[in-house]
């Protein structure tokens, strides 16, 4: 069974469930997670104490993945563009490691704040 977490940006709370990669191991292994989140466009991203490196890093990703940035030893949730972004394509800064993915609308996000708090926990 996969793992699941409950994310709680400011007042908006989503569940997503993580894939089966060594990146969301460590993750997982790490939580509780907390930070004051920033946003760059349609992204919120907290730097967090793990260094998970880069595993098959990807230019583009999709609403709602979740994904590690190696450069900034960052978690970060995407839910639309990002300032790099070309169309509806979603381009983070970098390369990034997609680790796991929003259940249902990633896009409840928005009204998340940067400078906001944001908590990362295993779901019950």
């Amino acid at each position: 069974m996969a793992n699941r977490v409950k994310i709680t940006a400011g007042e908006t709370v989503v569940h997503a469930t993580l894939n089966d990669t060594d990146t969301a191991r460590k993750i997982f292994e790490g939580l509780p997670l907390e930070a004051r989140g920033q946003t760059w466009g349609d992204e919120i991203y907290f730097g967090i104490p793990l260094d998970c490196g880069a595993e098959n890093p990807q230019a583009t990703v999709e609403a709602g993945d979740l994904a590690y940035w190696e450069p900034g030893s960052a978690f970060c949730i995407f839910f639309g563009p990002t300032p790099m972004s070309v169309g509806k394509e979603i381009v983070p800064a970098d390369p990034v490691t997609v680790f796991g993915k929003v259940d249902g609308d990633a896009t409840a996000l928005r009204a998340f704040r940067g400078g906001g708090k944001v908590k990362v926990e295993k779901a019950e």
